[in-house]
């Protein structure tokens, strides 16, 4: 089986040495600059929360026409850098190569494989021109969630701090044989990767946290507990959670929890900076699209007013585009 990581960076990497790790000798993986060079040169090491291993062997380049079709291509970068890899990505594509979609936020293959008026309608903000869905095609998608905490401590090595969940499922919701043998391998790797035939609610679980938590963290600068401990900031939190919440259920997602629920959930995670304040204070661009806009203009579509959400994101926008991470 030849699995390629398109993005071989902390939750990619770990990804791949861990598949590597189970004896998949068709992993490989896609770097660049001193990560990739390290690699190279020392391996690459998985500091894991129970033992610590390093893969000598594994195959890492940065030119994908290097390493041809692959049955799988799972990408592991952030939402805004995929349309700039998909001319990159095309060596990599045979006739039945499937992608997994590892990102965070509205995936651009969200309207794809359902019925009704919405059938295979573009969104925008994670796709402006159609580069994405043009360039990879929907019907090669595998949609996932992610939860794993993972970072790079200095090139070549990855401390995978929290988390085993690695839910994927088709867009259509059907267990197809892809997707099925894919889950066997993840979950052979250590990784609670069950085949789920309704990706979307997964993703909008996240999604909910994400789109209230990243924003407000990235504008005051708190950590979850202290916005869940503030009333004021808690408050604004819920509202932008229950507008997004409307939208969802509009589309047919199924919440598991209530809205205080999944926020005393965020509580109990403690003094933990969002991964949109850490790249704001990196210099980053931020992950506002996929995360925020997506989720306005999917308001749109459905009819759903987003009043806090609209408020909270024009003031995260004019802030990243000051600070030069938008």
């Amino acid at each position: 089986m030849k699995i390629c990581i398109y993005g071989a960076g902390a939750i990619g990497g770990l990804i791949g040495g861990l598949l590597a790790r189970k004896g998949e000798a068709g992993v490989s993986l896609i770097a660049r600059g001193p990560h990739l060079a390290a690699i190279r040169e020392n391996g690459l090491t998985i500091e894991g929360p129970e033992e610590t291993f390093t893969l000598n062997n594994i195959t890492a380049t940065d030119d994908p026409a290097e390493l041809g079709p692959q049955d799988y291509v799972i990408i592991a970068l952030k939402a805004h850098s995929v349309a700039g890899i998909v001319g990159s990505l095309k060596p990599l594509l045979g006739p039945d190569t499937a992608v997994v979609t590892a990102q965070n936020g509205v995936p651009w293959w969200y309207f794809h494989g359902i019925n009704g008026d919405k059938q295979n309608r573009r969104i925008k903000a994670v796709d402006p021109d159609g580069t994405i869905w043009d360039g990879i095609g929907p019907e090669r998608a595998i949609g996932s969630v992610v939860y794993q905490a993972a970072e790079i401590t200095k090139p070549g090595v990855i401390a995978h701090r929290a988390g085993d969940r690695f839910p994927i499922g088709e867009p259509t919701g059907e267990r197809s044989e892809r997707v099925k043998a894919l889950s066997k391998l993840l979950i052979a790797a250590g990784l609670k990767s069950p085949v789920r035939t309704d990706i979307r609610s997964d993703i909008w679980v996240k999604l909910w946290g994400n789109l209230s938590f990243n924003p407000i963290s990235a504008l005051t600068g708190a950590t979850l507990d202290l916005i869940t401990g503030n009333p004021e900031t808690r408050a604004v939190v819920r509202r932008m959670m229950v507008e997004a919440q409307a939208i969802g259920e509009s589309l047919g997602v199924k919440y598991p929890i209530d809205v205080d629920a999944r926020i005393e959930g965020a509580a109990g995670v403690g003094a933990h900076k969002t991964s949109m304040l850490v790249d704001l204070e990196s210099g980053r661009p931020m992950e506002i699209d996929a995360l925020v806009t997506a989720v306005q203009e999917m308001g749109s579509i459905t009819g759903h007013a987003t009043p806090t959400i609209d408020t909270v994101a024009s003031l995260l926008r004019q802030k990243a585009r000051l600070l030069g991470c938008y």
